[in-house]
């Protein structure tokens, strides 16, 4: 098998002609990709289920919209926490209950009492589900077009308006994606 670069701690930006509803428009965070497969959550799919429905004691530490997200189509009665700790860059020691995945961006071990990680937190969220693929599955999609490949930055796990994510991740590029942003929502209507 080819060597694999790793794509971790990047996002991937659905293209218009991506034609799985499930990733229509989505914005996905990838918190692990080796030849193994890679795995990730989609950040801007709320759900209108609160985190305090499903995880009362995190729900006081999850930013707005302070709902559960659809972090995929595999696994939906699994949860993932991701948060940004602030200053959370490489060679700092970790807190307990984090776990680092790029940057200051990591996984939070939701098992663990939510005071461990409390004051340390800049930003939390709740994801049921997540986005999955096998060996080589998701480079097929990136060679067939259905993703774009860029950079994360620890604001994107913690949009205030998710519904914008797709559109505003797109903006900030400095390259002729800047310009897919604009593609209309439903192009048979231009």
């Amino acid at each position: 098998m080819t060597e694999v670069s790793s794509l971790t701690g990047r996002l991937l930006v659905a293209t218009p002609a991506l034609a799985d509803p499930n990733f229509d428009r989505a914005v996905v965070l990838l918190l692990d990709h080796d030849e193994e497969g890679s795995l990730g959550v989609v950040l801007n799919r709320p759900t209108p289920v609160g985190v305090g429905d499903i995880l009362e004691n995190w729900a006081g530490l999850t930013g707005e919209p302070g709902v559960v997200f659809q972090g995929g189509p595999v696994s939906l009665d699994s949860a993932l926490g991701v948060a940004v700790i602030p200053g959370g860059m490489a060679g700092e020691r970790a807190p307990l209950g984090w776990r680092r995945v790029h940057g200051a961006i990591g996984l939070v071990d939701l098992e663990a009492p939510p005071e461990l990680l409390a004051s340390a937190l800049g930003s939390l969220r709740i994801f049921a589900g997540y986005a999955g693929w096998g060996p080589g599955q998701l480079e097929n999609e990136l060679v067939e077009g259905a993703w774009y490949v860029v950079e994360s930055e620890p604001g994107d796990v913690s949009s205030p308006a998710p519904e914008r994510l797709w559109r505003e991740v797109l903006r900030r590029q400095r390259s002729e994606l800047a310009m897919v942003a604009t593609y209309p929502d439903d192009p048979s209507l231009n």
